[in-house]
């Protein structure tokens, strides 16, 4: 007997199959959270291999549908997320990139809008920041469907590096790195904190330097971590892969969760119209709101130095 009952079933679609899409592809099909992956590349037969990759190992999870497609398979797509574009080169800047990956977005963002104008887009090419501002405009989107993997990556490397200096559990650190994916990024550490306790009283209980030359040598590391990693492999891509998974499942389970991420802002500080990374809070909705986070005075000056900064290069773009 049918009942009528519909169940809705999560579907992602992933435009760009290099390291980073095919590393997502590979993390959500794991986590379990989704029915549906399509893979879309302007190299059909790479977008192929890896579904056939992927689908080889699916008697290991949960069950998922994986394919290649076209950008007409994102038409009912939940969230589509966009990792296409050039790479960062060993000692080019993420802001380098822009104009290579710009050109390329004015080719793909159409291509998707055409088919699927209710989904949330979630861009993770670089720089981010800039290429989440491009895809709002070239999109026409509502702002809060216009979401950047932003400082989600930063902000876990600065958990991960104050986690190894004070020997805890890094889930148990609860620092921001807020601004520009990049080298204008701001570490928030007037408010960083363990078990809620101000990170400097936690440094000294624990009998752990936290000077601010400390810091700064501690930010360094964050920073500058993309640099290295291309230095030593090329690219980076599995912790951005797992970013944009804790992402996707915020935004599919409607958690409510409070995220890193990059999306335009509007009168935040003095802050418009460009797209930066502050804490935000993520469900179904895409971005339900942004938190305007108590900052210290030098934080506020580097956060609007950072603003200034992508705003001239998002101006540059005449979009």
């Amino acid at each position: 007997m049918t009942t009528g009952l519909h169940f809705h079933t999560p579907k992602v679609a992933v435009i760009g199959t290099g390291f980073v899409g095919s590393t997502f592809a590979y993390t959500l099909t794991i986590r379990g959270i989704v029915s549906e992956i399509v893979l879309i590349d302007a190299d059909r037969k790479k977008a192929e291999g890896e579904a056939m990759d992927l689908n080889h190992g699916l008697s290991l999870v949960q069950p998922v549908k994986i394919w290649a497609g076209d950008y007409a398979d994102c038409k009912d797509a939940d969230i589509i997320v966009i990792s296409a574009g050039a790479a960062q080169r060993p000692d080019e800047k993420r802001l380098e990139l822009v104009h290579r990956n710009f050109e390329v977005f004015k080719n793909i963002v159409p291509q998707i809008t055409r088919y699927n104008r209710n989904g949330i887009l979630l861009i993770a090419t670089n720089p981010v920041d800039i290429m989440t501002h491009a895809t709002l405009k070239l999109s026409g989107f509502p702002a809060n469907r216009v979401i950047g993997s932003g400082t989600i990556l930063d902000t876990s490397r600065l958990r991960y590096v104050l986690g190894e200096h004070l020997n805890i559990d890094p889930r148990n650190v609860h620092a921001y790195i807020i601004g520009e994916h990049g080298d204008s990024e701001v570490p928030v550490w007037s408010l960083a904190n363990v078990a809620g306790t101000p990170l400097r009283k936690f440094c000294l209980k624990r009998g752990a330097k936290c000077d601010s030359k400390l810091l700064t040598s501690l930010f360094e590391r964050v920073k500058n971590a993309a640099y290295e990693i291309i230095e030593r492999k090329g690219r980076t891509y599995y912790a951005i892969g797992l970013g944009l998974t804790r992402i996707v499942e915020s935004i599919l389970r409607d958690e409510n969760a409070i995220l890193t991420v990059s999306s335009l802002l509007q009168s935040y500080y003095g802050v418009s119209d460009i797209c930066l990374s502050v804490p935000s809070i993520v469900n179904r909705e895409g971005i339900k709101s942004v938190l305007k986070l108590p900052l210290s005075k030098n934080e506020l000056e580097s956060f609007r130095k950072s603003a200034s900064i992508l705003k001239e290069i998002a101006s540059s773009l005449k979009i």
